[in-house]
């Protein structure tokens, strides 16, 4: 009966202070892009070079999760995640000597190589810890608190430019990954998982019929990073100030506070497939609110969908990966399947870079609207075949 109850709430048990400390590690990364971004135009840099951090973040994304993943698959987890909190507090800190623009975008691409490690072995720990029918929830929780995370920082980032000058803001940053490494040490320690077979990573995504997920997801994180890379630099063409960037910046990882807790309960009572469909089609809506809506408002208003569109894709994606691969691979699949969104984010930024100079903002919102568009009908043809394939049965 004891076994039975450990096994019920293993996966809450590591929740709870993987969430505290992911909050710590959210916050410190989550002001940065504006920091950076804002910091990089005091500098004169071009707004393609600007755009190349979105880019260079997302190769640290595809490279670190993928790398990480599959690290944490044959070591123990807690004291990875402590390496890779110190790592970052260091390479944060960095910026705080107001480096030159190469530094800027080298360190762009290594900060987002240890912060989605972070995520990915986070995640990998409480889904292999779970059961099936509480997954949902238990993720939802770590993905709750990251957001809260990002709201907080994002917010803190506009006040604290504006008081504090690049410099302070930047050294502000890179105490909280120090925070949160102090906090791991309320996580259960475990053993490293023993995986019974060597599998292809690629061949273990087709077998568990989610190449289809990772695809869409890629073409959907295109289009997210292309129309946010340049965001702040049109919200300050437009007449917003940096602190009020933030406060609509929070806007978004605010809805997602709620919006995954509550998306992680109905996933695990309606099923992953509506849930994170849900997430792809208010991915295609995201971009077009900043075309018919080039005010406060409609800054506000594209945000908090994209906060309700990630909410839903991601936690309805993340469980649906649980629920179809061994637990001896959750730290590779969930890899994977980061490094598919990364993969999707290095292209955005730099389609976006290249189309704002030929046809405008506006333009280059349409543009990552038709991409996020594929990105559903890809989604949704996947699906169908899935559901075909079930029905047919056995041959």
């Amino acid at each position: 009966m004891e076994e039975i109850a450990e096994s019920q709430y293993a996966g809450r048990r590591r929740a709870i202070p993987l969430a505290a400390s992911g909050f710590f590690i959210a916050s410190s990364i989550g002001g940065l892009g504006l920091i950076v971004q804002l910091y990089l135009k005091s500098l004169g840099a071009s707004t393609f070079l600007i755009s190349l951090v979105a880019t260079l973040n997302s190769a640290g994304l595809l490279f670190g999760s993928w790398l990480w993943g599959t690290v944490s698959d044959r070591v123990k987890r807690r004291p990875l995640l402590g390496f890779l909190s110190l790592s970052l507090a260091a390479l944060i800190g960095l910026l705080a000597f107001l480096p030159p623009v190469g530094v800027v975008l080298g360190t762009a691409l290594f900060r987002f190589v240890f912060f989605s490690g972070f995520g990915t072995v986070a995640i990998a720990i409480i889904s292999a810890a779970s059961q099936e029918n509480r997954r949902a929830k238990n993720l939802s929780y770590v993905s709750s608190a990251r957001a809260f995370g990002f709201a907080i920082g994002n917010v803190a980032a506009g006040i604290a430019l504006q008081e504090l000058g690049f410099r302070n803001a930047f050294a502000l940053s890179a105490m909280l990954p120090l925070i949160a490494f102090g906090l791991l040490r309320l996580l259960p320690s475990e053993n490293p998982v023993v995986r019974r077979e060597r599998v292809g990573a690629w061949r273990a995504v087709f077998s568990a019929g989610v190449a289809d997920l990772f695809f869409a997801t890629m073409l959907r994180q295109m289009a997210t990073f292309g129309t946010f890379a340049l965001l702040f630099v049109y919200m300050d063409s437009i007449g917003i100030s940096p602190g009020v960037m933030g406060a609509i910046s929070a806007s978004n990882t605010a809805t997602q506070v709620l919006a995954l807790l509550l998306f992680g309960w109905l996933a695990d009572r309606v099923g992953r497939r509506p849930i994170f469909l849900l997430g792809f089609s208010l991915s295609v809506v995201t971009p077009l609110v900043f075309v018919f809506a080039a005010n406060l408002g409609g800054m506000v208003a594209g945000y908090v969908t994209l906060g309700l569109a990630f909410s839903s894709m991601y936690v309805g994606a993340t469980a649906h990966i649980g629920d179809r691969v061994p637990h001896e691979r959750h730290g590779q699949m969930m890899g994977l399947y980061e490094s598919s969104r990364g993969l999707g984010g290095l292209f955005g930024p730099l389609i976006a870079g290249a189309t704002v100079p030929a046809i405008g903002f506006r333009g280059m919102f349409l543009v990552m609207a038709g991409i996020a568009a594929i990105g559903l009908g890809v989604m949704v043809v996947g699906q169908a075949s899935h559901r075909s394939k079930r029905l047919a049965g056995p041959e």
